[in-house]
């Protein structure tokens, strides 16, 4: 599985840890909720600053927003 499919597994996880929704998500970070769904579901390469504003909508460090979020060898 590759690395941003992994992290829009755990950003997706976050949300439904704290029962929001895509809607509730986008909202809070500021971002359109499309690139949220594309997010969860592994179709986007988030920026930095995307990453930045999810972590902090959260309440979490960027550190926490990658945890368990694996880079495959040779790729």
């Amino acid at each position: 599985m590759k690395a941003q499919e992994q992290l829009g597994m755990r950003i997706k996880y976050l949300r439904k840890k704290r029962h929001w929704s895509q809607e509730d998500l986008a909202l809070s970070a500021n971002i359109n909720k499309n690139y949220i769904s594309d997010l969860e579901n592994g179709r986007r390469n988030p920026s930095l600053e995307i990453l930045e504003r999810i972590a902090v909508t959260f309440g979490i460090t960027l550190e926490e927003l990658f945890k368990g979020v694996e880079s495959i060898p040779g790729i």
